[in-house]
């Protein structure tokens, strides 16, 4: 190399920033699936910040035990694991039930694995939600929804028309009633009232029309639902905000989509109750690559990258409520009509998007994937990559 060539590249290399280093660990850990890595022995040798969330342990706790020690007797994991040892190819094996003692009930994931490149003593594992619960869920939604949009047709027409007379005749009786006597129509025409509003509720289910959608930016959305929950139900929670700055627009209902984050933030602010002085709801949105729904009576498949999570510290929902919480009449609610959440899932699908819940003591997810705007998708993704 000549002297000047030298010269040129020292110079060079004076003008360009140094090269980044990336830390590995921090990247794994920065990812929202659940990551293990098992020695041969069968001991984790490592556990990203999902994987504690999943298992409920910390990575301390974690790689201080076998697999065998965090997953419950006969898991189905266990046998991944030994037949990745056995045969060192990788596994892909969909709708996995992994259980720990430190959950009641499984979780239902797929599980991705196989040997490590450059370590192959070690294996890696990746456990993701279900996609196939998931969409099952999402059709189990759809179909309560208008089981329900059938039972309104008929509440409308047998219901409300017997309402209204029962009203109107106690109405006529009331002036000539005494005091006493006056109460009880008084309580008629309440009780009319309340059953009306409930089956007034029940007919949105009915309502096939095509929501009128426009480009809604989801951002402006939950601040404006924020400030509503600050200054009234929530005013004595924090709210936490993490959102993603770059995200492109929903093609959806402005409206709609207030109601449904305005009524998972007030079954929040309920689950947490007023004496928590801790209280906290988290408000999260992110790009989630990869997430693809095939549309009902097509082979059209539609990407859901959005995701919306709202996450609280209340005491969970229990057990025996997951499988149906987004079914109609289903509430722990002394005084709930049990339609809220069947509201909620029934507009999510209206706008083309799924919704699930994750609950345990201390921490409920509810997580919302939605399309993008189509007309903006190629150029979304396109700035996203660049």
């Amino acid at each position: 190399m000549s002297k000047s060539t030298a010269a040129r590249k020292s110079k060079l290399e004076a003008v360009l920033p140094p090269a980044r280093v990336v830390d590995c660990e921090s990247l794994l850990s920065a990812l929202p699936h659940p990551i293990l890595v098992v020695a041969d022995d069968e001991t984790i040798v490592f556990a990203n910040a999902a994987a504690e969330s999943f298992f409920s342990m910390s990575a301390t706790t974690l790689t201080r035990s076998r697999i065998s020690d965090v997953v419950a007797f006969g898991c189905p994991l266990l046998g991944l694991v030994e037949q990745v040892k056995a045969t060192g190819a990788t596994i892909n094996e969909y709708g996995v039930e992994v259980a720990t003692p430190r959950f009641s009930g499984g979780k239902l994931v797929d599980v991705y694995g196989g040997p490590l490149p450059e370590e192959p003593r070690n294996m890696f594992l990746m456990l993701q939600r279900s996609m196939a619960q998931m969409i099952e869920r999402q059709l189990t939604h759809r179909a309560a929804a208008r089981s329900v949009s059938g039972m309104a047709d008929v509440l409308a027409h047998e219901i409300k028309n017997p309402l209204s007379g029962i009203r109107g005749a106690a109405q006529l009786l009331e002036p000539g009633l005494s005091d006493e006597d006056r109460a009880l129509t008084q309580l008629i025409c309440a009780e009319t009232d309340r059953i009306r509003m409930l089956v007034d509720r029940m007919e949105v289910f009915g309502d096939e029309r095509p929501l009128a959608k426009d480009a809604v930016n989801i951002h402006d959305v939950l601040n404006h639902v924020r400030r509503i929950a600050e200054h009234g139900f929530g005013r004595k929670l924090r709210f936490v905000e993490d959102y993603d700055p770059s995200l492109p627009s929903v093609l959806g209902n402005r409206d709609k989509l207030v109601q449904v984050f305005l009524n998972l933030l007030k079954n929040a602010a309920e689950a947490i109750g007023d004496t928590n002085d801790n209280g906290r709801i988290a408000m999260q949105t992110a790009f989630r690559p990869g997430v693809r729904l095939s549309l009902p009576g097509s082979d059209t498949r539609v990407s859901l990258p959005l995701m919306i999570q709202i996450e609280d510290n209340g005491g969970g929902i229990p057990e025996h409520l997951k499988p149906h919480l987004f079914d109609p009449f289903v509430t722990t609610k002394v005084s709930g009509s049990g339609l809220g959440l069947a509201l909620v899932a029934k507009i999510i699908a209206d706008h083309g998007g799924i919704i699930e819940c994750d609950s345990e003591p201390r921490r409920t997810v509810f997580r919302i994937l939605l399309p993008m705007q189509r007309s903006r998708m190629g150029l979304a993704q396109t700035s996203r990559e660049s």
